[in-house]
């Protein structure tokens, strides 16, 4: 990232990067199609990473850094996960690991030359599956799916030889779930394309797809067929401890899984510096070709257990491990033309349309250049030859135009009118700030098609409503039609008019009646998320789920709210939502035309209420403040404690606030918690309530 970046280019290439790696999220984990290589792939999260980092308060509530992977695609039936397959944090250089080794001593308020051990072993590519136990005996097997909830794959799983039906010795936990990433190696991948070949069919892309779609076959004697393996790395649900059964560090948990049964991976080390850790990973790229099997780079963990449980995890990783990438890669190519497509939220996005071309086995033809100003930029134009690197969807990132570039000093600007409604196209102006708006955009708002159609995608989409059989295609082929214009016409869909649509036919319009009427009751945070309100991301719409937990109370509150009232400055005290997404929902549901949409929804549909924190800790559903310097722990893990058990976490000392935990040098929070009677606690009387 260049130091020199603006506040303003930060917001501008945030919106850039989170859109590419959602496209590119969807292809990977629900298509098992990806249309980048891995390290590409992370070029772009290292970016996104970079600029969060130095522009917290830019963090998109939609931003990829809080969610991982994509829903399960409805082939299979679903298994939820007790415990959420995350994804994990990278690294790109040497730095970034040293980086990361300081930042796990300093959340655990360590000395900078404390000895800590992590395990270093190869990051395998292929699918991520859940293996369920119980007593020693195999009862399911999953995908990853959306982290949350994967598919059933529990009879294709059974299949595999390196995959135990029964656990082998006698010592484990009564429920354990182990977890692993089934691949292809070399040798068979080759045979396998050979077979193809030979029967005249396409060959597989790579060994990851070639795995991914033996395994999701719907006879599992065909999954039987193809040669897949197992490699077992870590696990999920357990019934007990390890520590039970004296079991206290990574390496330890691994060792247990060949001893029941697994492959595991023998290149798996032990290390207590980075230097060494950084070595293991060059040994292990020199000899990447010679494995027998596909890898992207290396991940480290933290070797003892009772600290990866401290650490816990952020929303899509834990902060325990990390994966050391191996580098991406690039091409040359040329911008055959610049089309302009308008988004959801208005947004007017310029793409390139490129001479397609290969990068890293796969073809592109296409790139989003977000707006106008990554347009001027890269001082991109129409004709120009690029340097590319495969960045999300079947889009690369563009890197730089190749050539002499220096006479050109007049800016590219994207229409002044929507190309499909004629709407004026703006830039919105920060009324406090006089800024100007990165993303131009149709002032139509669902007025105009593209913005209503893009709409109606989002509030049927994978983290939305989730309506199986109502994808993108349905929704413009309904909304031509004047059949939904809006959410509440999809609870009201004419099913024999569908049933007579070319392509349909009865059976099909069964099944999409069946499917809408089993999302007549949602999630609350679903619920709102499927609103599409601007700057009402996942994380948003959970936080404010787990909050007022009713939708009534909820909207209540959003109607009462106005600067200076009480439910304003609750509003506002949520921690994690800033004055960015506070505007956007009030904005939203002070609008008399959105109140009626929500209102004619909710005539069909049912909100159900969020569920309230667990009784079972002393601080559950409290709302809790940290202030001055705390000494027995970091800020970040005190704050993580807190929200893990229940707890709401504030920065501001309120009426609202239960308790305050001080450390030494309270100031204003102190007294302030004083004046209002609020209980303070020291850190010492903290952890022994929370204890």
């Amino acid at each position: 990232m260049s130091a020199e970046l603006t506040e303003s280019a930060a917001k501008k290439r945030l919106a850039f990067l989170s859109q590419e790696i959602k496209a590119a999220d969807g292809f990977y984990y629900q298509d098992d199609n990806p249309v980048m290589d891995d390290a590409a792939y992370d070029a772009l999260r290292k970016e996104l990473h970079a600029i969060e980092t130095a522009f917290p308060h830019l963090v998109r509530q939609d931003s990829p850094s809080k969610s991982v992977g994509a829903k399960p695609s409805g082939k299979f039936g679903k298994i939820t996960h007790k415990v959420a397959m995350l994804s994990l944090d990278n690294a790109f250089t040497d730095e970034d690991v040293s980086e990361f080794t300081a930042r796990v001593k300093r959340f655990l308020s360590l000395a900078e030359d404390a000895v800590m051990s992590f395990t270093a072993e190869p990051k395998i590519d292929g699918l991520s599956a859940a293996l369920r136990y119980e007593k020693g005996k195999l009862v399911s097997g999953a995908t990853r799916g959306d982290g949350k909830v994967g598919e059933d794959v529990t009879a294709n799983l059974s299949t595999l030889d390196t995959i135990p039906k029964m656990l082998q010795g006698n010592s484990w936990p009564d429920v354990v779930e182990v977890r692993g990433e089934v691949y292809i190696g070399h040798d068979d991948f080759d045979a396998m394309n050979a077979a193809q070949i030979a029967a005249g069919k396409d060959a597989y892309k790579n060994p990851r797809n070639a795995a991914a779609g033996s395994l999701r076959q719907i006879d599992p004697s065909i999954t039987a067929s193809r040669p897949l393996k197992f490699f077992a790395y870590t696990w999920g649900d357990l019934s007990e401890p390890f520590a039970q059964f004296q079991i206290t560090t990574q390496m330890q948990v691994v060792e247990t899984f060949a001893h029941w049964g697994f492959d595991v991976n023998l290149n798996m080390r032990v290390h207590e510096t980075v230097q060494d850790m950084i070595s293991h990973y060059h040994e292990i790229e020199t000899k990447r070709a010679a494995l027998g099997y596909d890898i992207d780079g290396v991940v480290y963990k933290v070797n003892a257990l009772a600290l990866q449980e401290r650490l816990g995890f952020v929303s899509r990783a834990p902060r325990w491990a990390i994966a050391h990438k191996f580098p991406a890669e690039k091409a040359i190519t040329v911008i055959e033309k610049i089309e302009v497509q308008v988004g959801r939220t208005g947004a007017l996005t310029p793409v390139a349309r490129l001479t397609p071309i290969t990068v890293g086995g796969v073809v592109v033809s296409n790139a989003t250049l977000h707006n106008e100003d990554e347009i001027n930029r890269l001082k991109i134009r129409a004709g120009d030859t690029v340097e590319i690197q495969r960045a999300g969807d079947v889009i690369p990132q563009v890197l730089r135009v190749v050539g002499d570039i220096s006479g050109r000093a007049e800016d590219y600007t994207l229409p002044l009118q929507c190309p499909v409604c004629g709407g004026d196209a703006v830039r919105d102006v920060d009324e406090k700030t006089g800024r100007v708006d990165v993303v131009r955009r149709c002032s139509n708002g669902v007025l105009c098609p593209a913005q209503a159609i893009e709409g109606l995608k989002h509030f049927v989409s994978r983290r939305a409503f989730d309506i199986d059989g109502l994808g993108q295609k349905q929704i413009e082929l309904f909304y031509q039609k004047g059949w939904v214009k809006e959410p509440a016409d999809i609870f009201a869909l004419d099913y024999t008019a569908i049933s007579n649509l070319e392509g349909f036919g009865e059976t099909s319009a069964n099944n999409l009646e069946a499917a809408i009427n089993a999302r007549r009751s949602i999630d609350f945070d679903r619920f709102l998320y499927a609103l599409g309100i601007r700057h009402i991301g996942q994380g948003n719409a959970n936080l404010l789920a787990k909050h007022y937990l009713s939708w009534n109370a909820f909207e209540t509150a959003m109607q009462e709210a106005e600067i200076g009232t009480q439910a304003y400055a609750q509003l506002m005290e949520i921690d994690g939502v800033g004055p960015g997404q506070v505007g956007a929902l009030l904005g939203f549901f002070k609008n008399l035309s959105r109140q009626d949409m929500v209102h004619r929804l909710l005539a069909h549909v049912t909100v159900i209420d969020a569920q309230a924190p667990s009784s079972e800790s002393p601080v559950s559903g409290k709302t809790v403040v940290f202030t001055g310097k705390l000494e027995k722990f970091s800020r970040d893990e005190a704050k993580a404690r807190a929200q893990s058990l229940g707890a709401k976490v504030s920065g501001s000392v309120s009426a609202k606030t239960d308790i305050l935990i001080a450390g030494p040098g309270a100031g204003s929070k102190l007294k302030k918690a004083a004046e209002l009677g609020v209980k303070t606690l020291t850190e010492d009387e903290w952890l022994a309530l929370i204890s």
